[in-house]
């Protein structure tokens, strides 16, 4: 007797079939059989546990020591998540949340990565490290069926923000990307971040936003549908993702996951590190009130950073850096500069800043007073 699981596969595995032909060459492991192994035994190793976003977890700007082998371990979740008041989606996680977690090493490390898909799950995933070379970035490597696990570990060669996303193969590739399965690693140089005149950075907090771009598919009544599971809505959602229109788009997963009493906080002659991550579409970051002092719009550490951005640009597919020291208080939105995706469809954080006022950058000089005759 077929399972429903087994039946709600195949109908998603038979859709995308023409796709996953043509890219199942491509997508296969490659012959490593004649590959010596790396032997890292020398190296000491250290274990991060992940914490949800827009937090990363605790690292050292500057590494101290040679390289090392770091750990993480993190877990495919498949479930419901709330868009906004009136729409769902059966996500697809990496840990449970939208964007996936952040792994912070440094450039010469190793980063070796336990992924797990729990039997509990309907469909096979896996992980594409824009970080990593070789094997599509781990994806070709890394493909788990419920109640699987794999490790894999790459070394970081590259200093910068970097996606990470699922990609098992032809079109589940950008339904897994939409249904939320992305992430970012930051790859810090050795001696830490660098101004433009190549001087020592440091920042006080980061703060981690990943955007989402989501395709709800409505009923003929107009209203937001809602799938029992991840598989029930696959092709109500490809027609959808194929107008290339977006219901939502919105930054850690959610219509105003970021505002309120889950605001982003800073105080006055804070430095904070944004990273913004986008694996699908392009974005625009801005800072209403503040700037980017330094900015590393492509992610890339090697590079000096440009300075004093209005907006800045992030490409579909990557993730970018900017570090801003707030001078004022206040509340700032951070937002996706396309203000119709920022207002309508939900691109919009909030930076809670505390401190002192200084008017000598800004000052009311006077209220709001009527003026003439009416």
């Amino acid at each position: 007797m077929i399972s429903r699981r087994a039946a709600l596969l195949g109908v998603a595995g038979m859709a995308a079939a023409p796709l996953l032909a043509k890219a199942a060459k491509a997508e296969s492991a490659p012959d490593m059989s004649m590959a010596a192994a790396a032997d890292v035994s020398h190296l000491p190793r250290i274990r991060h546990e992940l914490v949800a976003p827009p937090f990363v977890h605790a690292h050292e700007q500057v590494a101290t020591g040679g390289p090392r082998v770091v750990e993480f371990t993190m877990d495919i979740i498949e479930k419901e998540m709330q868009v906004a008041d009136d729409a769902w989606v059966q996500a697809m996680t990496f840990n449970g949340s939208v964007p996936g977690p952040m792994m912070v090493v440094h450039e010469g490390d190793y980063l070796e990565l336990t992924l797990r898909n729990p039997h509990t799950n309907m469909l096979e995933h896996n992980i594409d490290f824009h970080a990593a070379t070789g094997a599509l970035g781990g994806g070709a490597l890394t493909k788990v069926m419920p109640g699987e696990q794999t490790i894999l570990r790459f070394k970081a060669t590259r200093p910068g923000v970097f996606v990470y996303h699922c990609a098992p193969g032809g079109a589940m590739i950008p339904w897994h990307v939409v249904s939320g399965m992305s992430g970012a690693v930051m790859i810090l140089p050795r001696d830490g971040l660098k101004d433009h005149q190549g001087n020592p950075v440091r920042y006080d907090r980061v703060a981690y936003i990943g955007e989402n771009d989501f395709y709800i598919p409505r009923d003929d009544s107009g209203r937001y549908i809602r799938y029992p599971d991840a598989v029930s809505g696959y092709s109500d959602m490809m027609d959808k993702m194929n107008t290339l229109t977006p219901t939502h788009v919105v930054f850690n997963g959610a219509v105003g996951a970021l505002t309120g009493d889950r605001a982003l906080k800073a105080t006055v002659g804070e430095k904070v590190l944004f990273i913004h991550a986008q694996a699908n579409r392009d974005s625009r970051p801005h800072l209403i009130g503040g700037h980017g002092d330094l900015v590393w719009e492509a992610g890339k550490f090697n590079n000096p950073p440009a300075r004093d951005f209005e907006t800045w640009f992030i490409r579909g597919g990557s993730a970018g850096a900017a570090l801003y020291e707030f001078l004022q208080p206040g509340v700032y939105a951070y937002v996706n500069h396309n203000l119709i995706e920022a207002v309508n469809l939900g691109a919009t954080a909030h930076v809670v800043v505390e401190g002192d006022w200084n008017n000598d950058l800004m000052e009311q000089v006077m209220a709001p007073t009527a003026y003439g005759s009416f």
